[in-house]
């Protein structure tokens, strides 16, 4: 089954249930610090098996302690349940 984009509306109400996170450009955006690189590092690869799983993948980049993640649906042409979804997998494995 193919993903719905939400309505801002639908985007607004999922928005208030994560910490952290704002829409940057029609992406769900956040920027992830870690105390170095390994805990970075780590903490990708613990998503990367989530995303894996979920078949729903970041589009996110590392520069030493930080993490920047965009997400978003592309074949639905802008935001779904599936990237609050992992949204609030990455919150839980950041542990905030």
């Amino acid at each position: 089954m193919a993903a719905t984009k939400l309505s801002e509306k639908e985007i607004a109400a999922e928005l208030k249930k994560l910490s952290g996170w704002s829409v940057v450009k029609g992406n769900l955006h956040r920027v992830f610090e870690f105390k170095d690189f390994s805990a970075a590092f780590g903490f990708m690869t613990r998503v990367a098996l989530a995303a894996e799983k979920m078949d729903h993948h970041p589009d996110w980049s590392n520069a030493w302690n930080k993490v920047t993640v965009d997400l978003s649906t592309h074949s639905a042409g802008g935001l779904t349940k599936n990237d609050f979804d992992l949204a609030g997998k990455m919150q839980q494995i950041h542990g905030g």
